[in-house]
């Protein structure tokens, strides 16, 4: 009876052991606190993220790619005859009216962006400031590109950011107005009289928008200002109208050929993920390997296509003649 007493006491000890370890693991589980801000992170849509440093485009020079970048900060660059703003009539986060017909007399900056976009997040302060800086001078407009994203959601984050500025939600009615924004965060800047003078994909410096902003309004400004065509850095429909495109060498084509060549790429659409043609991707970005190697592919077929001598008396060997 003892040796019986002895073992059953034993297991009694050994399940009170378990029960208190499960009570304890289960009770841990339970006051752990939950991670909300994890949770609350949107997956991201089929946006690209610019790169935080992107390329400054030279619309006059095929080889903009290896100017020096403290030459081109000493540029400011405007379009020669802008485009007006694609007119908008939309309600912002707190429900007041936004209208492009009451922006006339401002310096306006659109500002494409998302919450999820990491570029995007990091110039909101510089937005903020400017906004602050030049007050009724400026008025920034956010366009979110949070469409999966509750408003209330992004309402919150603009006000933990200290957002000054209205901010509607993209639409894609609105989105085709600009002609498609296929990186963020993608701003454009506009003139006081309406018109869109300066389009920049990627994070650039607060100190490139204000010097463009100064520019503008007047004021005095030790940059030299130059102009230029818009032949699709601003709105990519413009880029048809493009005759020559950056790290493209058609020296080796007549002009009928180029013309060909020019067509193709305007009409083939790039597969580095972009959705833009040929054109518009060798336009907005110029370090893109994928389109320049297909561009330079569809100089190379256009080239040897048409390069086949011609016999000069008689039709080539093997062809009819009526």
């Amino acid at each position: 009876m003892n040796r019986l007493g002895i073992f059953l006491a034993a297991i009694c000890g050994v399940l009170a052991l378990l029960a208190a370890a499960f009570a304890g693991a289960h009770g841990s589980h339970k006051n752990a606190p939950l991670n909300l801000t994890a949770a609350a992170v949107p997956l991201p849509t089929p946006k690209i993220i610019a790169a935080s440093k992107p390329t400054t485009h030279d619309p006059d020079s095929t080889n903009s790619d290896s100017k020096d970048a403290d030459d081109d900060d000493a540029v400011i660059r405007f379009v020669k005859n802008p485009e007006p703003l694609p007119p908008f009539l939309a309600r912002d986060l707190d429900g007041q009216i936004v209208s492009t017909a009451a922006l006339k007399g401002k310096v306006v900056l659109v500002n494409f962006w998302a919450t999820w976009c990491p570029p995007c997040r990091e110039e909101i302060p510089e937005l903020v400031k400017l906004q602050t800086t030049y007050k009724d001078q400026l008025q920034i407009i956010g366009i979110s590109e949070d469409e999966d994203v509750a408003p209330e959601a992004v309402r919150e984050f603009a006000r933990g950011m200290h957002v000054n500025y209205p901010i509607v939600i993209v639409s894609r009615e609105l989105e085709k107005e600009f002609g498609g924004i296929p990186a963020l965060p993608t701003s454009f800047m506009v003139n006081k009289e309406g018109g869109v003078v300066q389009k920049h994909v990627g994070l650039f410096p607060g100190e490139v928008y204000d010097r463009e902003i100064r520019a503008l309004l007047g004021m005095q400004v030790s940059e030299k200002i130059e102009t230029f065509e818009d032949m699709g850095q601003i709105f990519l429909k413009n880029a048809e109208h493009a005759t020559d495109l950056p790290g493209v060498d058609f020296s080796g084509l007549n002009a009928e050929q180029k013309q060909a060549a020019l067509k193709r790429m305007n009409t083939d659409t790039c597969t580095c993920g972009c959705r833009m043609t040929l054109a518009q991707c060798r336009i907005n970005d110029s370090a893109c390997e994928t389109s320049r190697g297909l561009a330079a592919k569809i100089v190379k077929q256009i080239a040897s296509k048409e390069a086949k001598p011609v016999p000069p008396t008689g039709p080539p060997s093997g062809a009819t003649t009526e």
